[in-house]
Protein backbone atom coordinates (compact mmCIF):
# COMPACT_ATOMS: atom_id res chain seq x y z
CA UNK A 1 0.00 0.00 0.00
CA UNK A 2 0.86 3.74 -1.03
CA UNK A 3 -1.11 6.31 -0.10
CA UNK A 4 0.32 8.31 -2.92
CA UNK A 5 -3.22 9.33 -4.82
CA UNK A 6 -5.36 7.43 -2.48
CA UNK A 7 -8.73 7.90 -0.33
CA UNK A 8 -8.15 7.80 3.25
CA UNK A 9 -10.38 7.69 6.16
CA UNK A 10 -8.93 8.61 9.46
CA UNK A 11 -10.80 8.39 12.90
CA UNK A 12 -9.97 10.02 16.16
CA UNK A 13 -8.53 12.48 13.39
CA UNK A 14 -8.92 15.33 15.28
CA UNK A 15 -5.72 14.89 17.93
CA UNK A 16 -2.73 12.86 18.79
CA UNK A 17 -2.07 10.14 16.74
CA UNK A 18 -5.20 10.45 13.71
CA UNK A 19 -3.72 14.00 13.78
CA UNK A 20 -0.51 12.78 12.65
CA UNK A 21 -1.80 10.05 10.82
CA UNK A 22 -3.91 12.75 8.72
CA UNK A 23 -0.92 15.09 8.81
CA UNK A 24 1.36 12.53 7.44
CA UNK A 25 -0.90 11.25 5.06
CA UNK A 26 -1.38 14.17 3.64
CA UNK A 27 2.21 14.74 2.84
CA UNK A 28 2.54 11.63 1.10
CA UNK A 29 0.31 12.44 -1.52
CA UNK A 30 -2.98 10.72 -0.43
CA UNK A 31 -5.84 12.31 -2.84
CA UNK A 32 -7.77 13.00 -0.45
CA UNK A 33 -7.83 12.56 3.42
CA UNK A 34 -10.90 12.12 5.27
CA UNK A 35 -10.72 13.63 9.10
CA UNK A 36 -13.12 12.30 11.36
CA UNK A 37 -13.56 12.98 15.28
CA UNK A 38 -15.94 13.24 17.65
CA UNK A 39 -14.94 17.08 18.04
CA UNK A 40 -15.94 18.68 15.08
CA UNK A 41 -14.01 21.79 15.80
CA UNK A 42 -10.56 19.54 15.73
CA UNK A 43 -11.76 17.61 13.07
CA UNK A 44 -12.21 20.74 10.80
CA UNK A 45 -8.81 22.54 12.36
CA UNK A 46 -6.70 19.61 11.01
CA UNK A 47 -8.80 18.91 7.30
CA UNK A 48 -8.31 23.07 6.59
CA UNK A 49 -4.62 22.07 7.48
CA UNK A 50 -3.93 19.85 5.51
CA UNK A 51 -6.68 20.28 2.56
CA UNK A 52 -8.89 17.65 3.68
CA UNK A 53 -12.68 16.75 4.70
CA UNK A 54 -13.87 16.61 8.13
CA UNK A 55 -16.91 14.52 9.36
CA UNK A 56 -17.99 14.48 12.99
CA UNK A 57 -18.84 11.65 13.95
CA UNK A 58 -19.66 9.08 17.22
CA UNK A 59 -17.61 5.87 16.28
CA UNK A 60 -19.66 4.17 18.96
CA UNK A 61 -22.92 5.30 17.10
CA UNK A 62 -22.87 2.78 13.94
CA UNK A 63 -24.98 4.59 12.02
CA UNK A 64 -22.87 7.50 12.23
CA UNK A 65 -20.19 5.75 10.82
CA UNK A 66 -22.16 3.97 8.02
CA UNK A 67 -23.80 7.58 6.92
CA UNK A 68 -20.17 8.88 6.88
CA UNK A 69 -18.59 6.06 4.78
CA UNK A 70 -21.67 6.16 2.48
CA UNK A 71 -21.06 9.97 1.98
CA UNK A 72 -16.98 9.63 1.17
CA UNK A 73 -18.30 6.81 -1.17
CA UNK A 74 -20.51 8.77 -2.29
CA UNK A 75 -18.55 11.93 -3.33
CA UNK A 76 -14.98 9.98 -3.74
CA UNK A 77 -15.75 7.03 -5.76
CA UNK A 78 -14.34 4.64 -2.95
CA UNK A 79 -12.62 4.32 0.15
CA UNK A 80 -8.63 3.03 -0.44
CA UNK A 81 -7.53 2.33 3.49
CA UNK A 82 -9.62 3.14 6.28
CA UNK A 83 -7.57 3.94 9.29
CA UNK A 84 -10.51 2.73 12.67
CA UNK A 85 -8.41 5.01 15.38
CA UNK A 86 -10.44 6.38 18.23
CA UNK A 87 -9.67 5.11 21.16
CA UNK A 88 -9.83 6.38 25.39
CA UNK A 89 -7.98 5.39 28.53
CA UNK A 90 -9.70 5.61 32.41
CA UNK A 91 -7.59 3.91 34.68
CA UNK A 92 -9.28 1.66 36.99
CA UNK A 93 -9.99 3.69 40.39
CA UNK A 94 -9.66 2.42 43.95
CA UNK A 95 -9.37 0.12 45.56
CA UNK A 96 -7.41 -0.55 42.57
CA UNK A 97 -8.87 -4.00 41.81
CA UNK A 98 -8.96 -5.55 38.51
CA UNK A 99 -12.61 -5.05 38.74
CA UNK A 100 -12.46 -1.06 39.86
CA UNK A 101 -13.71 0.32 36.24
CA UNK A 102 -17.73 1.08 36.24
CA UNK A 103 -19.82 -0.41 33.77
CA UNK A 104 -20.14 2.53 31.95
CA UNK A 105 -16.12 2.74 31.28
CA UNK A 106 -16.13 -1.24 30.40
CA UNK A 107 -18.74 -0.18 28.12
CA UNK A 108 -17.53 2.85 26.20
CA UNK A 109 -14.23 1.24 26.11
CA UNK A 110 -15.94 -2.39 24.59
CA UNK A 111 -17.81 0.41 22.13
CA UNK A 112 -15.10 2.53 21.32
CA UNK A 113 -12.29 -0.33 20.94
CA UNK A 114 -13.88 -2.89 19.63
CA UNK A 115 -17.59 -2.32 17.99
CA UNK A 116 -16.27 0.81 16.16
CA UNK A 117 -13.21 -1.42 14.30
CA UNK A 118 -16.65 -3.66 13.52
CA UNK A 119 -18.88 -1.05 12.57
CA UNK A 120 -16.34 0.44 10.44
CA UNK A 121 -15.31 -2.97 8.25
CA UNK A 122 -18.92 -3.79 8.05
CA UNK A 123 -19.38 -0.19 6.11
CA UNK A 124 -16.71 -0.46 4.26
CA UNK A 125 -16.38 -4.06 3.24
CA UNK A 126 -19.18 -4.60 0.75
CA UNK A 127 -17.62 -1.56 -1.52
CA UNK A 128 -13.77 -3.40 -1.16
CA UNK A 129 -14.81 -6.58 -1.45
CA UNK A 130 -16.92 -5.26 -4.94
CA UNK A 131 -13.77 -3.70 -6.05
CA UNK A 132 -11.15 -6.48 -5.47
CA UNK A 133 -9.07 -4.11 -2.63
CA UNK A 134 -9.15 -2.14 0.25
CA UNK A 135 -7.05 -1.49 3.39
CA UNK A 136 -8.09 -1.21 7.51
CA UNK A 137 -5.60 -0.01 9.31
CA UNK A 138 -6.89 -0.72 13.20
CA UNK A 139 -5.39 1.00 16.00
CA UNK A 140 -4.80 -1.22 19.11
CA UNK A 141 -1.85 -0.99 21.52
CA UNK A 142 0.89 -3.17 22.79
CA UNK A 143 -1.48 -3.60 25.89
CA UNK A 144 -3.92 -5.77 23.64
CA UNK A 145 -0.24 -8.47 23.11
CA UNK A 146 0.75 -7.72 26.57
CA UNK A 147 -0.98 -5.92 29.24
CA UNK A 148 -1.84 -2.45 30.88
CA UNK A 149 -0.64 -1.87 34.32
CA UNK A 150 -3.64 -0.43 36.08
CA UNK A 151 -6.69 -0.84 33.40
CA UNK A 152 -7.87 -4.00 33.37
CA UNK A 153 -10.60 -2.66 30.81
CA UNK A 154 -7.70 -0.97 28.42
CA UNK A 155 -6.19 -4.11 28.10
CA UNK A 156 -9.15 -6.55 27.30
CA UNK A 157 -10.82 -4.69 24.88
CA UNK A 158 -7.44 -3.57 23.37
CA UNK A 159 -6.80 -7.71 23.36
CA UNK A 160 -10.30 -7.76 21.77
CA UNK A 161 -9.59 -5.36 18.86
CA UNK A 162 -6.14 -7.25 18.19
CA UNK A 163 -8.46 -10.88 17.79
CA UNK A 164 -11.35 -9.00 15.77
CA UNK A 165 -8.21 -7.53 13.27
CA UNK A 166 -6.65 -11.21 12.86
CA UNK A 167 -10.30 -12.56 12.14
CA UNK A 168 -10.75 -9.63 9.23
CA UNK A 169 -7.23 -10.54 7.95
CA UNK A 170 -7.66 -14.39 7.84
CA UNK A 171 -11.62 -14.11 6.63
CA UNK A 172 -11.53 -11.41 3.78
CA UNK A 173 -7.53 -11.92 2.80
CA UNK A 174 -8.59 -13.61 -0.54
CA UNK A 175 -10.76 -11.06 -0.67
CA UNK A 176 -8.31 -8.40 -1.86
CA UNK A 177 -8.38 -6.98 1.60
CA UNK A 178 -5.36 -6.05 3.31
CA UNK A 179 -5.10 -5.55 7.48
CA UNK A 180 -2.90 -3.94 9.50
CA UNK A 181 -3.05 -3.78 13.11
CA UNK A 182 -1.36 -0.84 15.05
CA UNK A 183 0.32 -1.60 18.59
CA UNK A 184 2.28 1.21 20.15
CA UNK A 185 3.42 1.97 23.77
CA UNK A 186 3.30 5.31 25.25
CA UNK A 187 2.30 8.11 22.80
CA UNK A 188 2.73 11.96 23.60
CA UNK A 189 -1.01 12.35 23.09
CA UNK A 190 -4.24 13.78 25.42
CA UNK A 191 -4.45 10.07 26.91
CA UNK A 192 -1.35 10.85 28.73
CA UNK A 193 -1.16 14.45 28.87
CA UNK A 194 0.46 14.99 26.07
CA UNK A 195 3.48 13.98 28.28
CA UNK A 196 7.22 13.40 27.05
CA UNK A 197 7.95 11.89 30.12
CA UNK A 198 6.55 9.37 33.44
CA UNK A 199 5.58 5.72 34.14
CA UNK A 200 3.44 5.30 30.88
CA UNK A 201 7.06 5.34 29.24
CA UNK A 202 8.70 2.33 30.06
CA UNK A 203 10.62 2.23 26.40
CA UNK A 204 10.13 5.98 26.08
CA UNK A 205 7.04 8.29 24.93
CA UNK A 206 6.59 8.64 20.97
CA UNK A 207 5.14 11.84 19.30
CA UNK A 208 2.23 11.37 17.07
CA UNK A 209 4.91 11.96 14.18
CA UNK A 210 7.51 9.11 15.16
CA UNK A 211 4.14 6.73 15.23
CA UNK A 212 3.11 7.76 11.53
CA UNK A 213 6.34 6.95 10.36
CA UNK A 214 5.91 3.59 11.88
CA UNK A 215 2.63 3.01 9.90
CA UNK A 216 3.73 4.27 6.63
CA UNK A 217 6.73 1.93 6.74
CA UNK A 218 4.47 -1.16 8.01
CA UNK A 219 1.71 -0.35 5.16
CA UNK A 220 4.06 -0.25 2.35
CA UNK A 221 5.01 -3.76 3.45
CA UNK A 222 1.53 -5.00 4.40
CA UNK A 223 2.75 -6.11 7.84
CA UNK A 224 0.41 -7.07 10.10
CA UNK A 225 1.76 -6.29 13.31
CA UNK A 226 2.89 -2.48 13.42
CA UNK A 227 4.88 -1.85 16.46
CA UNK A 228 6.64 1.51 16.42
CA UNK A 229 8.06 0.50 19.99
CA UNK A 230 10.48 -2.48 18.69
CA UNK A 231 10.88 -3.56 21.60
CA UNK A 232 6.99 -4.89 21.73
CA UNK A 233 8.23 -8.35 19.56
CA UNK A 234 10.59 -9.15 22.78
CA UNK A 235 8.32 -8.91 25.54
CA UNK A 236 5.75 -11.10 22.94
CA UNK A 237 7.81 -13.63 22.75
CA UNK A 238 8.79 -13.89 26.48
CA UNK A 239 5.41 -13.72 27.26
CA UNK A 240 4.55 -16.38 24.53
CA UNK A 241 7.26 -18.48 25.64
CA UNK A 242 6.74 -18.82 29.88
CA UNK A 243 3.56 -16.98 30.74
CA UNK A 244 4.16 -17.97 34.47
CA UNK A 245 7.34 -15.87 34.28
CA UNK A 246 5.91 -13.34 32.32
CA UNK A 247 2.89 -12.71 34.92
CA UNK A 248 5.37 -12.41 37.82
CA UNK A 249 7.24 -9.80 35.78
CA UNK A 250 4.54 -7.64 35.54
CA UNK A 251 3.42 -8.16 38.86
CA UNK A 252 6.57 -6.59 39.63
CA UNK A 253 6.58 -3.82 37.32
CA UNK A 254 2.96 -2.86 39.44
CA UNK A 255 4.77 -2.80 42.47
CA UNK A 256 7.43 -0.68 41.38
CA UNK A 257 4.64 1.46 40.18
CA UNK A 258 2.40 1.49 42.71
CA UNK A 259 -1.46 2.72 42.89
CA UNK A 260 -1.99 4.95 39.59
CA UNK A 261 -3.20 8.17 39.90
CA UNK A 262 -6.41 8.75 38.19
Amino acid sequence: MNVSGKIVVVTGGGNGIGKGLCERFAAEGAAQVVVVDLELDSAQAVAEAIGGTAYEVNVRDEAQIASMVDDVIAKFGHIDLFCSNAGIIALDGPPWYATSASNDTWQAMWDIHVMSHVFAARACLPSMIERGEGYFLNTASAAGLLSQVGDAAYSTTKHAAIGFAESLAITHGDDGIKVSCLCPQAVATRMIGDSEGGTAGVDGILTPADVAEAVVQGITEERFLILPHPEVATYRERKTADYDRWIGGMRKLRRQFGNPEV
